[in-house]
């Protein structure tokens, strides 16, 4: 998982914060809602779920069709590195429904895809606005309205 800290995933956002922040949502959502789930496997699959060990921002017609096939290239990675359970499995393979073929089969799986959606679109908001402010704060400097005068 150390190399999921030199991998962007959404805005400025590593693959290993991203993972990690869906996790801590996904035992969040658990709780709140008081859903009885397997924690072990909740936080397990949750960190292992964008397990693809490659940065999908290079040009590479590997990653070409990244939204879709990066839960099955996740899943091996993750199978190959580590024991998983069933839960575990899908909860990987189906943490992009409804973009991919696999269907959540567990409650953990559909608690995954709702804190995956909820952190990526965070994470990539996150970023256009931090876009959009340097944008701005470029073009005041740029105009004459020197915000530091």
């Amino acid at each position: 998982m150390k190399l999921e800290k030199s991998f962007i995933q959404h805005g400025q956002t590593s693959v290993y914060a991203h993972s990690f922040m869906v996790a801590s949502l996904c035992l969040y959502i658990a709780e709140s809602l008081d859903i009885a789930v397997d924690e072990r496997s909740l936080v397990r699959g949750a960190l292992l779920h964008d397990y693809f060990l490659y940065d999908w921002h290079i040009p590479d017609k590997s990653h070409r069709f990244h939204g879709f096939t990066h839960p099955g290239r996740a899943l091996k990675n993750a199978c190959r590195d580590f024991s998983l359970n069933e839960t575990e499995k899908n909860m990987i393979a189906s943490h992009m429904f409804p973009l991919g073929i696999s269907l959540p089969m567990y409650r953990e799986s559909i608690i995954l895809c709702i804190a995956d959606k909820i952190c990526a679109s965070k994470e990539t908001l996150s970023g256009l606005t931090s876009a959009c402010f340097k944008i701005s704060l470029v073009s005041r400097i740029y105009s004459g309205n020197n915000v530091f005068k």
